[in-house]
């Protein structure tokens, strides 16, 4: 298949074939992320992509499931993302899913009507990258929205009938005090939006972010394992959701926990407080460590 670059897609969607539509991120400015650093924002030409779509049925035969990339697919124009999902539908007879990548920025330059559009035409789900509900946060990791702006995004994808995984980031303010707030706020932020799905990650520190530099210089300190299971503790704490599904399943974490909430939480918290007491590494993974 034909992709320029380093192609990335949410862990989930590991099995699903990913069609490029964009190149980088319309964004690419957070201090932690390193996906799209080599890589100029643009769109694909639609020629381009529709052809792509015929080469992965000679490639692929029939698919169930496909995932638009790179960072941002949904700040392409609605046309011509119709296009493509219609395009996929008509060639792959068994698709049941397309799921994106989407910036709040870019579901915030769509309106409603349009976002219900593409959901009538099998845009099946949005990948949004909260990271925190913590105002300090997002401005210091360049998200490039406010907490507010996030909310209205997030809530606009599920009024639309388009389903919404975001994801969430430990680690990412650092140690406490600050980590408690990162952790309260980013639970609320949650509760406000009440997304379909809560994928939990953690901080990976990656040479070549602003970040990386920050931790050199003394000026951030990644919080130690048990740091960053208090903090997921108090997350799920205070979170009150209505049924969304929650999962640290991903390579970045010590834990791999999944469950639904409301009814999962006195579980999940359980599971994190026996650890946390009694110090019981024996419970935790080798995750992808940070390369400072």
């Amino acid at each position: 298949m034909r992709y320029e670059g380093n192609i990335y897609s949410p862990h989930i969607a590991g099995d699903d074939y990913i069609l490029q539509c964009t190149i980088g991120c319309s964004h690419n400015q957070c201090t932690f992320c390193y996906m799209y650093k080599d890589k100029q924002y643009r769109l694909r030409e639609l020629n381009e992509i529709l052809k792509d779509i015929e080469l992965a049925k000679d490639y692929y035969g029939d698919v169930k499931k496909v995932f638009l990339a790179d960072g941002d697919a949904l700040s392409m124009p609605v046309e011509n993302l119709i296009k493509i999902l219609d395009c996929l539908y008509d060639t792959f007879p068994s698709l049941i899913y397309v799921g994106t990548y989407a910036s709040a920025v870019s579901i915030l330059n769509k309106t409603l009507a349009e976002l219900i559009d593409l959901q009538n035409h099998g845009l099946v789900e949005a990948h949004l990258g909260v990271e925190s509900g913590d105002e300090d946060v997002l401005r210091a990791i360049r998200k490039g929205v406010s907490r507010g702006e996030m909310v209205q995004a997030g809530r606009r994808i599920r009024q639309a009938g388009i389903n919404l995984f975001v994801t969430v980031i430990l680690g990412l303010a650092g140690k406490a005090p600050k980590a408690w707030e990162h952790a309260r706020n980013t639970a609320l932020i949650c509760n406000e939006i009440q997304p379909d799905y809560i994928g939990i990650l953690t901080i990976i520190v990656q040479p070549g972010t602003e970040l990386y530099e920050k931790i050199r210089n003394g000026e951030f300190e990644v919080p130690e394992e048990m740091e960053i299971l208090t903090e997921l503790r108090l997350m799920i704490q205070d979170m009150e959701l209505n049924h969304s599904g929650i999962t640290s399943i991903h390579p970045s974490n010590c834990i791999y926990l999944e469950n639904m909430m409301p009814e999962g939480k006195d579980e999940l918290l359980r599971t994190l407080t026996g650890i946390i007491d009694n110090k019981d590494v024996s419970r935790l993974r080798p995750r992808e460590t940070e390369r400072v």
